[in-house]
């Protein structure tokens, strides 16, 4: 467990980082040469599509405090860490640009806050990205219980300010983004052409059978909130409103890629969802993106089985410590060709996020 207090951090351009080098009191990362991964004698830029970072000006008009950052549950609280020791992080880990997003913890906000929050949270993703563009983009944020505001926020996001695309909690304050209700921001984004960022929240209706050991609001309800999420996109019919979506589910889309036979079984035997879709469950995943934390080379391989090698990202979910995640989760698991490794590593996330894939500074 770690300490329960924690050390002043730097913040850079308005950005914290949450720092999973200094978990449980561990010494930052010292200084490090870049890792440069290669693959057949080829030069790789790498992009994470899964890290985190909180903007504490944003986080201060909400009256809460980044030093001090509980999970609200058993987990550990995670320590803060400064520009050099995340750069030192990600050079060790052969992770050349992050692209950052920030949990929602606004979608219980009154408009005028909720307003004053993104405005400030944008402006200085862009501004630290702008002053940092060789190894961060960002995704915008924005409120979506106000769908109309949340459309609007995207674009002077996107337009304005240069972010990449958005990030989205899997659902909002108890009401699933399939709800015909956000259809203005979906429009706004499939109009935009942008890429959407689903991350969980966990199942607040769950958290009483999650207590208890084993860490089961983030081992379980996390992947079953994403899950959910993606379901009711697919029935509901959101995807088939709004074909040109770009969404990009984290850790690997939950259980659905591992179970989507079950859906079209249900709709096969059951008639149930049928009428409204305009193919198999299992085909909507093909048009889904995802990043790589799965954690096995097994479950790589079947997540990329399910919905093709190039629908996959590259994902750490920095500053968690899932140490075994990353560049060698991908460059390791077998069976995967070396365009499909790239694909994987940069090439997808490049093409989706406006990056350059040639040219990378060397430190």
């Amino acid at each position: 467990m770690a300490r329960n207090t924690i050390p002043y951090a730097i913040a850079v351009a308005g950005i914290v980082f949450v720092g999973c080098s200094l978990i449980n009191g561990a010494p930052a990362p010292p200084p490090s040469r870049r890792r440069e991964v290669v693959v057949s004698g080829r030069r790789v830029k790498t992009v994470d599509v899964h890290a985190h970072c909180v903007v504490p000006e944003a986080m201060a008009l909400a009256g809460r405090n980044p030093e001090s950052q509980d999970a609200g549950d058993a987990a550990a609280r995670l320590l803060l860490s400064n520009l050099a020791d995340r750069l030192a992080t990600m050079n060790a880990q052969g992770i050349d640009i992050e692209a950052l997003s920030i949990n929602p913890y606004w979608y219980g906000f009154q408009r005028d806050l909720a307003a004053e929050v993104i405005r400030t949270q944008n402006e200085k993703l862009a501004d630290f990205c702008g002053q940092h563009s060789d190894r961060f983009v960002a995704f915008a944020t924005v409120a979506l219980q106000h769908p109309e505001l949340a459309a609007e926020q995207l674009e002077v996001g996107v337009k304005k300010y240069g972010l990449r695309g958005v990030s989205l909690g899997a659902s909002v304050e108890g009401q699933e983004l399939a709800d015909p209700r956000f259809h203005p921001f979906w429009k706004k984004a499939e109009e935009l052409d942008i890429l959407v960022f689903i991350h969980p929240q966990g199942r607040a209706e769950l958290a009483n059978r999650l207590k208890g050991k084993g860490g089961l609001n983030s081992v379980i309800g996390n992947p079953l909130d994403t899950t959910i999420a993606l379901s009711h996109l697919i029935f509901e019919g959101t995807l088939d409103r709004f074909p040109g979506l770009k969404i990009c589910a984290a850790h690997g889309g939950g259980y659905l890629p591992s179970y989507a036979g079950r859906s079209d079984a249900q709709v096969r035997a059951f008639r149930g969802g049928r009428e409204s879709l305009l193919k198999r469950p299992s085909e909507y995943l093909r048009q889904l993106y995802y990043d790589s934390i799965v954690f096995t080379s097994e479950g790589l391989r079947h997540l990329a089985a399910e919905t093709g090698p190039g629908q996959i990202m590259l994902g750490t979910d920095t500053p968690y410590p899932w140490t075994d995640m990353g560049v060698d989760h991908i460059l390791d698991a077998p069976g995967f060709t070396d365009e499909e490794r790239i694909a994987m590593l940069s090439g997808t996330a490049c093409r989706l996020l406006g990056i350059n894939q040639a040219g990378i500074a060397t430190d």
